[in-house]
Order: C-alpha cells, then sequence, then structure tokens
C-alpha cells in the first residue's frame, strides 16, 4: 500500500505521548495553538497532533492539518468508553463509521437526533483499506478476541450513564462512545481524505466509567500507539 504523508490525531496528550517518544521529529509547527509534528514513525512520514478534547476543537486540529500538509490518509487514534455487552475494557474498537450522537433538535418533548442540517445521512464511512490495516496490527497487539469493528457514536459528553449506553445501543447500534471521531470523520469527507478511527477502550461508559477511565486510560493509549505503528509498518 503505497502511501504520502499519513495524518494521526488525537484528543489527550496521553494519546500521543508514546507516538512522539518513538518517532523521529524534524520540526513542529504551532498552528492555531495545535502543535503539528512533522517527522517519521515506523518508515512512514507522519505529522502528529494533539488537537484536543470535544468536536470542536478535533475538527478544527483536522482542517488545520489537512490544509497545511500534504496528508494521503488520516488515522484517529486514542481511547474510548464500550457500549454494550460486546466488548471489555482495553478491547480495541475500530470504526465501520460513525455517528454524531447529539446532532439534531432540543424540542419540548425532549432532544431528537436528525442530520437534517448536515446534507447527508448523518453516517461517515471509514476508509475499507485502512480499516483492514487497523485490524491487523489491532490483532497482533491485543489478540484477535479483543478487535472489534462497527459504528462509533460521538458526541460532546464523557457518558457515564448506563440509560444513555441503552439509547446509544438502541437508537446508532454503537459499539463505542467518544467526543472527536465524527468530528474528524465530517472533515476528512470534506477534504476527500480518507480515514480510519481507532478507539481502546478505557471504560463501559457507565456508572464506573470515571474510575475505570483514571486507571486504564494510559495503557488503553499505549495499545492504540501499538496498533498505529502496526498500521504505518504495514503500510511499507
Amino acid at each position: 500500500m503505497e502511501t504520502g504523508t499519513i495524518g494521526i490525531i488525537s484528543a489527550m496528550p496521553v494519546e500521543v505521548a508514546s507516538m512522539l517518544g518513538k518517532a523521529s521529529i524534524s520540526r513542529t509547527d504551532r498552528i492555531g495553538g495545535t502543535d503539528f509534528h512533522v517527522g517519521r514513525l515506523c518508515g512512514a512520514d507522519v505529522v502528529i497532533a494533539q488537537a484536543g478534547i470535544g468536536k470542536a476543537l478535533s475538527a478544527a486540529g483536522a482542517a488545520a492539518m489537512l490544509c497545511r500538509y500534504p496528508v494521503s490518509s488520516v488515522i484517529f487514534t486514542g481511547i474510548a468508553g464500550g457500549v454494550g455487552d460486546r466488548t471489555r475494557v482495553l478491547d480495541v474498537v475500530i470504526a465501520t463509521d460513525l455517528v454524531q450522537h447529539d446532532y439534531g433538535f432540543q424540542e419540548q418533548n425532549g432532544f431528537r437526533w436528525s442530520p437534517e442540517f448536515s446534507g447527508t445521512d448523518g453516517y461517515s464511512v471509514c476508509d475499507g483499506a485502512l480499516v483492514r490495516l487497523a485490524c491487523e496490527a489491532a490483532a497482533e497487539t491485543v489478540g484477535p478476541g479483543h478487535v472489534f469493528t462497527g459504528r462509533i457514536a460521538t458526541g460532546d459528553q464523557f457518558v457515564a450513564s448506563e440509560a444513555y449506553v441503552k439509547y446509544l445501543q438502541e437508537q446508532f447500534d454503537a459499539i463505542a462512545c467518544e467526543m472527536e471521531g465524527a468530528a474528524v470523520a465530517a472533515v476528512c469527507e470534506q477534504y476527500g481524505v480518507p480515514f480510519v478511527v481507532i478507539r481502546c477502550m478505557s471504560d463501559k461508559a457507565d456508572g464506573n466509567a470515571t474510575e475505570s477511565f483514571e486507571k486504564m486510560a494510559g495503557t488503553a493509549a499505549d495499545n492504540s500507539c501499538r496498533i498505529v505503528m502496526g498500521m504505518l509498518a504495514g503500510m511499507r
């Protein structure tokens, strides 16, 4: 698989620290408050950014990256909460597609999800070749029994509620939830750049999510880094 520069985006420092420690960085550009680290990792030309938490900052970081650098594909990686009974903490979810679960109408009777203003059906589909590469790298990293593919739901909330987890399952058939992926995916679609979102589960998005996140975030982020490195090695 021939590639150009690979854009790697994460939300939090813990999610990029391992990659920056292993990459050979030639320069760092600061754009709009975000550092873009340009260099090589596992034999590939990369630009790595910690864009920030939430949809607005992650979308802004993705747009700045795609405007400034000759990026041929984007990998968004980091940690997330598992939705439903299929996944466990430290399992890996690779998105086949993503949805913004908080996009829609706030009406008298409550919230109603709708893609009406997006001009799409509300779902962003990941590149099939990148998904396959990610699955292969994840299976080598955590074992094939701990790798899942499916829909990831994105919203500007840290979910720690069994009731909301059930809603995400029933409304969207989601198997993970987080705060950035679908926003980055929407930007990549606008720029015509293929993308994939890889998430390692730090919690189950339930009533124990905060405690689990604090304990498992570092290990989950390190696994995500190893998967990205495996992908880059497979692209050579």
